[in-house]
Parts: C-alpha cells; structure tokens; sequence
C-alpha cells in the first residue's frame, strides 16, 4: 500500500509519502514541504487571515498534486492545532475541499501525543526500555510517557499543552527582537502551565523499574536547537545521533533573544520560516528540560506522520487494531487529473 500522510501545520503542509509492506517498516518514497505560514497571520479573534488561508489552500493544491504524481494509493490528510483551533476553521477546511478536493480532518493533542511516541518507540526499538518524550509544534507542546514492559508502542501518560512556539510569540512576543519583560512575562506562563500539568507525568516516571529513562524529543524546533548548539546539520542524514544539552540551550536563549529575526536565521540552525518563533521554542524547550529534570535529550528524526504511517500499517495487518485506529477508515474518492480515481482517507476527531 503505498501511503501519503498530509500534515497541515502553522509552517507547512508536509507531505510523507512511504509503502507500506506487512513485516518492513514504513519505506520512505518521497517528501515535499509547501510553506503555509499560518501563526504569522493569526487575528486577534482567532481567525486565520485571508492572505494565510490562500497561502494554505495552494499548499494543500500542491501537495495534493504532488502525491497524484507519485502514485500513492489512499492519503491521509489531517490538520494540527494552527486550523484545528481557527475560529474560521469549518470555512477553511470548505475552501481546501472545493479547491483540491480533499477535506482535512483533525487529530487531537493527545493523539497527536501517542502517535508521535509510536513512532519514537518504533525508531528506537523494544530495548530502549522507558521513553519520555517532547514535540514543540506551532500551535501546541505534547508529552508522553512510556514503558515497553507496559504495552512498548502506547503511552501510558499522553498529553497536549497551548505551549507552541508560534502561538506563544503571537502572544507574548510582539516585538522583534523581544523585549525583555515580554520574555520574563512568558517564562512564567510557561512555568505556570508545566506546573499545573507535569505531577501527573512526573509520578509516571518516578515509577519506572526499567532505568535508564530515555528522554526524547522530536519537531523542527527541537531539531534546530540541537543543531544550533552543536549538533549535525540536515546534511548529515537522519541516522546522524542529535542531542540537545540544557545548559548549551540556555546558554543561548539571550543570544537568540538579542537579535532580530533576520539576523537569527543566518545562525547555525536556524531556518528563516523558524527564525521569529525560535525565541519562544527555546524557552519551552527548555523550560521542559528544566521541570523534568533532563540535562540532555535525545532528537529523534521521527515524529508525528511516521506515528500516523505505522499506525496505519498496523491497522492493515491487525484487524483487531483497525476496529480501534485513532484513523478512520473512511475513504472519499480523489479525482485524478488522468481519469483515474484514487482513494482519499480522512481523519477524524
């Protein structure tokens, strides 16, 4: 079955398209990453402005195009926290379907959460005992943990906090560069909310017989991070070990607050879409490090659409787990430019 997983986040439409084969895993075809932009364009109400979802539907059109050229056989197509919490998202996803004739559905944090930790489960493998895990995305922060003597792909704590890194330099973050009471003001909102949610995952952990503890973190922010202090480049291929120390990352926070976005993207790492949200991204990564007592995490190159991949491999290959899929089975046709008809499948909430 060859698969195309869409992710529609608040920086691009991400396009994974792999073959999926009973025994192998999810065998990479293609890749392709259209630029939506969407936290920039965020109004005060809610709603996504009207040059963003333009930008979205083009990319959508794009990436849609691109997975009719290669060939892929259904495509799940699912937008993130950026849409999904849009107070124009019912006429947003309309737009992406009369244009491209595909209709987003919506994942939830948690979801999200324990998809993303199958995949890191899978990557690291069996032996890797306890995993905790950390995604910064656009709109939204997720943390799972995970024992593989309990269940090894699912998650036994899972959970998403309004702790993105473009949502909170929509809010806390005005200027450019920041200044440094609106720095202050978001270091403590972020401390406030990991306080109020972090016991339940904290008493998880402190439970684990199988030491050591893996921490893990997985997301382009937390990518550019490591990379920024020291890590590999890109170039170096997904196989190269990343990991991201906390004191190098606090070290840094001041010089990336100092500078403006042009100037932060021509540092070592730092993409230009990320350069303005990457202040933000910092402090909650490492403020997270910081609760959970992590000096150092490890960078997975997996994250959510290899977990959303898997699971829809193993829902092929166990009918007793396409009966409980986070993923539904329902299929829509995909108009092909060529005559044919391929198979859409949605995602629902």
């Amino acid at each position: 079955m060859r698969t195309g997983v869409l992710d529609i986040g608040s920086n691009s439409a991400h396009l994974l398209v792999v073959d999926l084969m009973a025994g192998l895993p999810p065998l990479p075809v293609g890749t392709v990453k259209c630029p939506t932009r969407l936290a920039e364009a965020i109004g005060p109400d809610g709603t996504i402005e009207e040059p963003a979802v333009g930008r979205l539907v083009a990319a959508v059109r794009q990436a849609v195009e691109e997975a009719r050229e290669l060939e892929v056989d259904e495509l799940v197509v699912f937008a993130t926290s950026a849409v999904r919490d849009a107070a124009n998202a019912t006429e947003i996803l309309g737009r992406i379907e009369r244009a491209c004739g595909v209709r987003p559905g919506f994942l939830s944090g948690e979801a999200e959460a324990r998809l993303t930790f199958h995949a890191v489960r899978a990557w690291y493998g069996w032996s890797a005992g306890g995993i905790l895990l950390a995604d910064i995305g656009g709109g939204s922060l997720e943390l799972a943990y995970g024992r593989a003597a309990l269940g090894g792909a699912e998650p036994q704590v899972a959970m998403s906090l309004p702790l993105g890194a473009g949502r909170l330099t929509r809010r806390f973050l005005p200027d450019d560069p920041p200044r440094r009471k609106d720095l202050r003001r978001l270091r403590r909102r972020v401390e406030a909310k990991l306080e109020r949610r972090l016991p339940v995952l904290r008493e998880a952990v402190a439970e684990v017989p199988d030491r050591p503890l893996l921490a893990v973190a997985t997301s382009r922010t937390f990518t550019q991070l490591a990379v920024l202090t020291g890590a590999p480049r890109a170039s170096a291929g997904p196989y190269a070990r990343r990991t991201l120390d906390r004191a190098d990352l606090r070290a840094q926070i001041p010089r990336l607050a100092r500078r403006p976005a042009e100037r932060r993207a021509r540092m070592r790492g730092v993409s230009r879409p990320r350069a303005r949200q990457i202040v933000a991204g910092a402090i909650v990564a490492e403020r997270v490090m910081a609760a959970l007592d992590l000096t150092r995490v490890e960078i997975c190159p997996w994250a959510l659409r290899e977990g959303v991949a898997l699971h829809r491999l193993l829902a092929l290959t166990d009918p007793e787990h396409a009966d409980r899929t986070v993923l539904t089975d329902l299929l829509q046709p995909m108009p092909d430019p060529g005559g044919r008809r391929r198979r859409h499948l949605a995602v629902l909430g």
